[in-house]
Order: C-alpha cells, then structure tokens, then sequence
C-alpha cells in the first residue's frame, strides 16, 4: 500500500476489519464530495519518509481544507500556494531560531530527511475543517507513532498545541525527545510557540545521538 517499510510494519493494522471498513468509509467520501488531499497523496507522509529513516515527527490535526492546499503533509502546502497562517509563522521561529529563510510552503524536503509529518486526521471535506475528525483515522495514525515509538534509534516528536499533546501518552520510550508548545496558529503563537526553537533543540539532540541533523 506504501511501498516501504512501512507495509510491514503496519501490516497487522493495514490487514485488519477496522482498516478496511475506515478505507471503504474513505472512498465512500471521495466518490460522493470534494475531499482533501487528493487520493494518490492520501499516505504521502509515509511514502516520502520511511520507517527506517523516521528520526523526527511533527503532528498535525488534520489536512488544509482550501483548494490546492493539502497534499498529505502535517503543515506543508503545495507549491505556489499562498502561506497558511500557521505556516507562516512556523516560518518566523525558523528564522529567529536558526536564521532560514523559506519562500515555499511544499515541506517535502523535510520528509525526505526523515521528518514524518504526520496529521492525526488523514482526509477533509473542502471548505469544512474537522470534518473527518470522527471517522476513525486516529486509530491509525496512534498506530504509526506507537511504532516510532518503539524504534531503538532516538526520535524527536515535536507536538504544537493541545491536540498534538494529546498523543504525549503514547510516546514512552525514554530515547526519545518530546518538544511542546503552543500551537503555532495566530491565536496561540504569542503564548510560547515564538522563542520554542524547536529547530535548534531538534537539531542538538540529533547531533548529540550522532545522527544526521535536518537541514531546515
């Protein structure tokens, strides 16, 4: 289904009943309404940064829901499409943290360093946000962080705001680094998202463990 690791890793949850009803409520959604991301993008996060190479994920809720926005990736637009807010300012901490400067909103460079940008929700209703929040994705992708969980080789997980510290429970290993804050939307990016550096402290932890760090 991947095309990865990532089919036998997950091979027990791809292959079970609950798996295959969610994927038939899927595709009821994509042949009956305007569901975003396209269904060739739907498992892009996978597909571009395999379990083996997994050392960071950023948790998302669920995917943009304007025209040409989504593309299967936690925060990252397509190409020539207008900065989300949130983005934007994930942008303005890159800066002020490591001094980057980034002009377009396509993250797949960070997927294929081994940053799983994972929403927690994997499809939306254009036009309609949290639209799919209820029909059983979470399941999955709990499932996709339980194993990177489990991985030897230490990980960070980068959780912004109170949806993404919810899946804090689900990360046990002590290898493994946990960088919080507050959301990085307009409304909660001045209450500690700004001056987090998560870029920094991801990167000091990956050297530390003598693993490449991400060029951002």
């Amino acid at each position: 289904m991947i095309g990865n690791d990532w089919d036998l890793i997950l091979s027990d949850i791809i292959n079970s009943d609950y798996f295959n009803n969610l994927m038939n409520k899927v595709n009821e959604e994509y042949n009956s309404k305007t569901i975003y991301p396209s269904k060739e993008n739907l498992f892009n996060a996978l597909k571009l940064t395999s379990y083996k190479d997994t050392k960071v994920v950023i948790v998302g809720q669920d995917p943009y829901h304007g025209e040409g926005e989504a593309m299967g990736l936690s925060f990252s637009v397509n190409d020539g499409i207008k900065l989300p807010p949130s983005l934007k300012n994930i942008y303005k901490e890159l800066f002020e943290d490591l001094g980057i400067t980034r002009l377009s909103g396509d993250l797949t460079d960070w997927s294929n360093q081994g940053v799983l940008l994972l929403n927690s929700t994997l499809t939306v209703i254009k036009d309609t946000p949290g639209s799919h929040a209820k029909l059983g994705w979470d399941k999955f992708t709990d499932e996709i962080i339980k194993k990177v969980n489990e991985k030897d080789i230490p990980v960070v997980f980068i959780l912004w705001g109170n949806f993404a510290k919810t899946k804090r429970d689900l990360i046990t290993n002590d290898k493994h680094l946990i960088i919080e804050s507050p959301h990085p939307s307009p409304f909660s990016a001045r209450t500690g998202f700004f001056g987090s550096k998560p870029f920094s402290k991801t990167n000091e932890f990956l050297k530390k463990n003598n693993i490449d760090k991400i060029e951002w």
